[in-house]
């Protein structure tokens, strides 16, 4: 704890937001439910024994040199990131272990020096705990213990010049409690409100809160360039906007994707990020959303400063349908959730047509109207795009969740089988060309359609956070209550969030209908 920096503000939450039901209530899984389920949990076990025997206590294992990597503070990121999906697969001494870990561990000092990213250390840390804390149904109070040393920690990071800003900082020195005074982004100045709200709820300190909600806020708030799509860029300092930038990608991502998940983990009935969120949509499907001339898959392009469209994607943008698929059931807008459905399946193209089944970091599409962009590429990227309806430009696959989020979200809404066979054939990709067969970890890749091109030797945490939770939750025997919220939130339930699949149940009360602007 840091003095009076925060002071204890005592926490509440209203609740009085309807939400329309996501899963589909006649959700059936077929026989080989259970093989897939199995074959996810094995390959948690094969990755997490290389992680325990090379690298435990560190971030990620380097699973091809069978060494580690500590690229998030050296506080163990893929111990925390792991737990929730540790809980939810029943594998309770690996979660005990984890719990001694987290006993063990001072939250409140870097142990790579330098600064640390407040974004990375929210989702990666604070939710990976807050988490573990609620799935283990507040078994362990050391977990919350730990978080709240975290955050009063990062809470430095809306500190400059003897006052407190509305938008952090996105680096922190630990040592000197002094941020890095330069611009942020977005995403790593919105995507604090989910974990950092639900520290308030647990502690009954709002200051939390506060802090996080009050940054999400600045954002939502600014004049944009196009209505609900806040530019790219952040002076923390004076909370304004940065240029004109506007993608729907990393750097902005995640801000776009908290603001419903926000709205309903609140449930209040402030609608500014409700009606923020859905006017973001409305204004992509206007501005941004396009068709590619080969294929008519429907991706989202992006905006440059100038005002340019320009029409690339990549795998961090993929999060978009399964949060439009959520967005609308919960707002009851089926035309938002068709238009997710549609940007589900032009990713899913992405691992379908590569030779090793796994999609790439960065791609892009060409539409009608773009057709001269040809001019300006290979002739392998022609020819990948005639055949194919996009063009890779980033060949490497990092172990990202984004397209199986998104596959997660259509197969809960729709039942429709074909978002589980996909699941069941990337779990095959994984295992054919991911697998490392000296250490029996998981590595991510240089080319997803070049065989020879080898390995990255890193297994990021997120691949036990977020992949092999989107896939084990997808074959599921059980309903929403273990992935999901109940549309009225009046049950013990949780939802996966993107970043470290945040788990933490809506707020309870009774449902009033969900006010917001419609498409």
């Amino acid at each position: 704890m840091f003095g009076r920096l925060l002071l204890a503000i005592p926490f509440v939450f209203s609740t009085i937001v309807l939400a329309g039901s996501v899963q589909r209530l006649d959700l059936q899984l077929p026989a080989s439910a259970d093989a897939n389920r199995d074959a996810v949990k094995d390959i948690f076990l094969r990755s997490y024994d290389a992680y325990r025997k090379y690298a435990f206590g560190h971030d990620d294992v380097r699973p091809v040199s069978k060494g580690y990597v500590d690229s998030r503070n050296g506080w163990g990121a893929s111990i925390v990131d792991a737990m929730s999906t540790m809980h939810i697969m029943g594998l309770d001494d690996l979660f005990a272990e984890a719990v001694d870990h987290v006993r063990n561990t001072d939250f409140s000092v870097s142990k790579t020096g330098g600064t640390v990213s407040v974004f990375e250390t929210t989702i990666r840390y604070l939710g990976g705990l807050l988490s573990a804390y609620e799935l283990n149904g507040k078994k362990e109070p050391i977990l919350l213990e730990k978080a709240k040393q975290v955050a009063d920690k990062m809470a430095f990071a809306w500190q400059y010049q003897g006052r407190t800003i509305r938008v952090p900082f996105g680096y922190l020195n630990f040592a000197t409690n002094r941020a890095t005074q330069s611009t942020s982004n977005i995403a790593e100045a919105g995507t604090l409100d989910l974990e950092w709200a639900t520290l308030s709820k647990y502690t009954g300190n709002d200051t939390y809160r506060t802090l996080a909600e009050g940054s999400a806020r600045a954002i939502a708030t600014n004049p944009a360039p196009l209505p609900g799509l806040a530019a790219q860029g952040i002076d923390p300092a004076s909370a304004s906007s940065v240029g004109a930038h506007i993608t729907w990608s990393g750097g902005s991502d995640s801000y776009f994707e908290y603001l419903i998940k926000y709205a309903r983990l609140t449930n209040t009935d402030d609608h500014l990020f409700a009606d923020t969120w859905q006017t973001a949509v409305d204004s992509s499907i206007r501005y941004l959303l396009r068709t590619s001339a080969v294929g008519g898959y429907s991706y989202l392009a992006e905006r440059n400063d100038n005002g340019r469209i320009v029409e690339s994607s990549s795998h961090l943008a993929c999060f978009h349908g399964g949060n439009w698929i959520l967005g609308g059931k919960l707002l009851n807008n089926e035309t938002i959730v068709s238009v997710g459905l549609a940007l589900t399946d032009a990713c899913w193209n992405t691992y379908a047509s590569t030779e090793t089944g796994i999609g790439p970091e960065g791609f892009a599409f060409v539409s009608k109207d773009s057709l001269s962009t040809l001019d300006a590429i290979s002739d392998q990227q022609k020819a990948f795009n005639t055949k194919h309806g996009y063009y890779i430009t980033s060949s490497a696959y990092i172990l990202r969740p984004e397209v199986l989020e998104s596959n997660f979200y259509a197969w809960r809404a729709t039942g429709n089988v074909t978002y589980l066979d996909r699941a069941a054939e990337a779990i095959k990709s994984f295992n054919k060309f991911l697998s490392v067969d000296s250490s029996g970890g998981f590595s991510g890749i240089w080319d997803v359609d070049d065989l020879s091109a080898g390995r990255d030797d890193h297994t990021e945490s997120f691949w036990f956070a977020e992949v092999l939770k989107y896939l084990s939750t997808s074959v599921r025997s059980a309903p929403f209550e273990e992935c999901l919220w109940e549309w009225a939130g009046t049950r013990k339930v949780t939802f996966a969030f993107r970043s470290s699949l945040f788990d933490s149940p809506a707020t309870r009360g009774q449902p009033t209908p969900f006010v917001g602007k419609r498409l």
